[in-house]
C-alpha cells in the first residue's frame, strides 16, 4: 500500500513576535514565514540589525515540503540550549517554511543550561500559541491543449473539481494551464484523457 500524496502543509500566515521575561532576561520571540536559506538568511541579518544590543539571537528554521532543509543556531548560548528548543517547537507543532528567531537580552542572572532551554523553548511555543497559522496548497501545474469541441466539457471539469485556470490561449486550438493539488493529479489527468476520447497531451510543471 501506498502512502498517501503530501500536498498540503501548516505555516504562519504573517510575521509575529512575543516576548517573556524569565529572571530579568527578556526573550523577544519573532516568528516569518520563510520559502528558502536564503529569506531566512535575510530575516536573520535585519533582525540582528535591529536588535543590534541583544546578547544572542538564537533561531531555527524548517523548510516545505518535507522539511529536510532546516537548520537552527544557538548564537553562542550553550550547546543545544537555544537553536534546538526552538527548532523542536516547530516541528512539534507540524509546521513549515517558517523561521523562529528569540531575542535574548540578558538581565544580568545566569540561568543555567537547564534554565535556558526551558526559556527558549516557552518563548518559541508561546509563540506559536498566538500566531495565526494557515494551509498551503503544493500543486502540479498541468498544461494541455484541445479543441473547441471539447472545450466546454473541460471547463466544467476545472469548474466543479475547484482548480485554478493559470491561463487560456485562444488561437484555432485552446491551451490551457491549470493548477491542480498533487494527490488529485492523476485523477484529473485521466478525467481529461477520457473527456477527450484520448486525444490530450498533458504536461506537468509541478
Amino acid at each position: 500500500m501506498t502512502d498517501p500524496i503530501r500536498d498540503s502543509y501548516l505555516t504562519f500566515d504573517a510575521p509575529c513576535a512575543h516576548e517573556i521575561k524569565v529572571k530579568d532576561s527578556r526573550f523577544i520571540a519573532l516568528g516569518y514565514p520563510v520559502s528558502s536559506e536564503k529569506s531566512a538568511s535575510e530575516i536573520l541579518s535585519t533582525v540582528r540589525k535591529k536588535e543590534y544590543a541583544a546578547s544572542h539571537h538564537c533561531f531555527a528554521y524548517v523548510l516545505a515540503p518535507d522539511g529536510k532543509r532546516f537548520k537552527y543556531s544557538d548564537d553562542g548560548e550553550p550547546s543545544g540550549t537555544a537553536g534546538r528548543p526552538i527548532y523542536q517547537a516547530i516541528t512539534g507543532a507540524n509546521l513549515f517554511d517558517v523561521m523562529i528567531v528569540v531575542v535574548r537580552y540578558f538581565g544580568g542572572t545566569k540561568l543555567g543550561t537547564g534554565g535556558l532551554t526551558r526559556a527558549y523553548a516557552q518563548a518559541a511555543e508561546d509563540l506559536l500559541r498566538r500566531a495565526r497559522i494557515v494551509e498551503t496548497l503544493l500543486c502540479d501545474r498541468l498544461r494541455f491543449t484541445i479543441s473547441f469541441s471539447v472545450y466546454d466539457r473541460i471547463s466544467k471539469l476545472v469548474n466543479r473539481g475547484g482548480y485554478q485556470v493559470v491561463s487560456q490561449d485562444f488561437t484555432d486550438l485552446v491551451t490551457m494551464q491549470i493548477d491542480v493539488r498533487k494527490s488529485r493529479t492523476a485523477e484529473v489527468i485521466a478525467e481529461l484523457t477520457e473527456l477527450t476520447g484520448g486525444r490530450i497531451d498533458v504536461t506537468i510543471n509541478g
